[in-house]
Formats: C-alpha cells, structure tokens, sequence
C-alpha cells in the first residue's frame, strides 16, 4: 500500500520551495468545484481540458504543482504534463496543499 501511496504522489518535494522559485500552482477540478473554493493565485484548467491547452502551460516556462480534490486527478495531469516534456509535481488535494503552504 505504501508503494502504491508513493508511487502516486512521487518522491517528497518542498512545495514551498517551488512556488518560491516560480512554480505555478494548477488546479485540474471543474470550474464549479474551482469556484466552491482554491488556492489563492492557482489556475484552473480541469484535467480533461490539460492536453488540449498544453502549450499555454509550455509557455510560462515554470515548473507546475497540480491539484485536485483527491490527489486522483492531480495525478493523472501531472503525468501528463510529464510526458509532454514539462517539470510537473503531484501536489494532491487543494486543501492539504493549501495547509502545507502556509
């Protein structure tokens, strides 16, 4: 269990130190869920839109910290940002992330 855990969250990272060096914070959740409450500064594009709008995320040239409800859909747009060649980190559920941040 702790394998899969690892595996789908990745290898620990100072999110902290990323948004410090300019990471951009993307939460992949629909926009309704997106207005219910976010991170403050974070975009929103929903994980079934993050192919079609990976060039807009190319060009801020920034690493990317993803998040979601869960973590489940987090996952699944960091690995896609990944194999489109951008430096892209699972930063799992908004709320979690948002409690580590500050």
């Amino acid at each position: 269990m702790i394998g899969f855990i690892k595996k789908m969250f990745g290898p620990s990272v100072d999110f902290k130190q990323l948004l410090q060096q300019g990471a951009i914070i993307l939460d992949v959740r629909s926009s309704g869920e997106y207005n219910g409450g976010h991170l403050k500064g974070a975009m929103n594009i929903p994980v079934d839109r993050i192919q079609q709008r990976i060039n807009e995320i190319k060009t801020k040239g920034k690493p990317v910290i993803t998040c979601c409800a869960s973590g489940m859909r987090s996952s699944m747009a960091a690995g896609i940002l990944q194999k489109a060649g951008i430096e892209a980190y699972n930063g799992g559920a908004w709320q979690s992330l948002n409690q580590y941040l500050h």
